[in-house]
């Protein structure tokens, strides 16, 4: 038996808003700052080059520290998919990450799949917790 590569976290959450409107509140840093991480801490820099090629950094003190998420967009596909690298600096970027976002009759749905290397599959869980956390968070900020 094969021996996996990768180990996914998944997370599916509906939006009572527009597909276009929830794919931009992945990229708008004024909404950024209001959905990103909640209670962990104040966003100090939001930076976005919003096409495939560019790259993102959402910066966020947490207590002494300011931890500095970045990536790199792979797929940009407006109102349906993004694709983006995902990592926290210095390291690399270690994990992919793919939104998935649905229309539904007056509404969406949004998936959100994190692409792990297979040695953090004890990650899982708590990935889907944060992400289901920002995914509620953002629902919040769309209200």
């Amino acid at each position: 038996m094969p021996v996996p590569t990768h180990v996914e976290a998944r997370v599916t959450r509906r939006f009572a808003a527009p597909p276009a409107r929830v794919f931009d509140a992945w990229l708008d840093p004024d909404l950024v700052r209001r959905w990103f991480a909640p209670g962990m801490g104040e966003m100090l820099r939001i930076d976005v080059d919003a096409r495939v090629g560019g790259a993102f950094s959402f910066v966020q003190r947490r207590g002494a520290a300011d931890v500095d998420h970045v990536g790199e967009y792979l797929e940009f596909d407006r109102p349906r998919r993004l694709a983006f690298t995902w990592g926290v600096r210095p390291d690399t970027p270690s994990s992919r990450i793919v939104i998935d976002v649905a229309p539904l009759a007056d509404a969406c749905e949004v998936t959100l799949t994190q692409e792990m290397s297979a040695e953090w599959a004890q990650f899982t869980a708590r990935a889907e917790e944060a992400w289901g956390r920002m995914l509620d968070a953002m629902a919040a900020a769309l209200d």
